[in-house]
């Protein structure tokens, strides 16, 4: 059932993932083609907000953060997911594996890679501070607009 504070969520998180990509993008490679990373990332913003922090939006300051931190990781984890998987499938046209096996392992070892590229302070503290405000912007709302 769609709730002010599910579309605030998914809103919330949507910007923040946008400003997270615009982050990532200068500590990736040169020759890196990023064609849709930042819609991308938004959708997966918006559709994490939607399902995950929406729901989960109750009172209180420590709830709030709490949902908003929930909600950054989830986003982190499948924006992982999503891209590495991506890369393994242009890799796998190519094809650069012999089996199925070896690609799924190769999505993991991409993801690891990623992970280890975006693992850096500024992106961290942008995470951890945009999903607390996340988090209680969108307890707010559910306070105002219940």
């Amino acid at each position: 059932m769609p709730t002010a504070a599910r579309l605030t969520a998914a809103i919330c998180l949507a910007v923040l993932a946008g400003v997270l990509s615009i982050m990532i993008m200068p500590l990736m490679p040169e020759h890196t083609q990023f064609g849709y990373f930042i819609p991308i990332n938004m959708a997966l913003g918006l559709l994490a907000g939607w399902t995950v922090m929406g729901p989960r939006a109750s009172l209180g300051i420590t709830a709030g953060i709490n949902n908003g931190l929930t909600g950054v990781f989830v986003l982190i984890l499948w924006g992982l997911a999503t891209h590495s998987v991506r890369e393994m499938l242009k890799k796998a046209m190519l094809r650069h594996y012999t089996g199925l096996g070896e690609g799924l392992i190769a999505s993991i070892s991409i993801g690891a890679e990623y992970f280890m590229v975006i693992a850096t302070l500024p992106i961290v503290v942008t995470a951890i501070v945009g999903g607390a405000l996340s988090g209680l912007i969108t307890n707010l709302v559910n306070r105002r607009f219940p």
